[in-house]
């Protein structure tokens, strides 16, 4: 019976990670987030190796659902290798049952890629990029981030 109400549960988590999970590239996400839409977009950059990374993502999926029905969008953007996609991303997100958008991005070259992203950026992650075009808002910040300070954020943008 016990074996029976594991297996149950097996399929059924199988069946609530339902999501896509795709690799791109830099232009891919810039032409993604780069719209003249009223869409808040937060895009946060971590990888299943980094603690704090890990640690954060709770609060970038709670953003998600929470502010899901309105113009705001949570991208989060692995740093894993593509190659690592179906044997350590997919498998996290489902064990963490992540409900936002998941990506991984296919670049090497940090030369070429980081300062597309913010001039700010070392590489470090984690690493969150908060924009809206349309109110001409864009903030980079490399540190952890949390709930309360992703919401506030949401409502500074909302009240310009």
């Amino acid at each position: 019976m016990k074996r029976l109400l594991l297996l149950f549960f097996l399929a059924s988590a199988n069946l609530l990670f339902s999501q896509k999970l795709s690799v791109i590239k830099i232009t891919d996400l810039e032409k993604r987030i780069g719209n003249a839409s009223d869409t808040t977009y937060i895009v946060n950059f971590w990888a299943t190796w980094c603690a704090p990374c890990v640690k954060e993502l709770p609060d970038f999926d709670s953003i998600s659902k929470v502010y899901g029905s309105e113009k705001v969008k949570v991208l989060l953007v692995s740093m894993d290798f593509k190659e690592d996609l179906d044997s350590k991303v997919i498998p996290f997100c489902k064990r963490k049952q992540l409900h936002s958008e998941v990506f991984v991005l296919d670049e090497l070259n940090g030369n070429y890629f980081i300062p597309r992203v913010s001039d700010k950026w070392t590489g470090a992650i984690p690493a969150t990029l908060i924009l809206n075009n349309a109110k001409n808002y864009r903030e980079f910040y490399e540190k952890k981030l949390n709930y309360l300070f992703l919401e506030g954020e949401i409502k500074k943008i909302k009240g310009s």
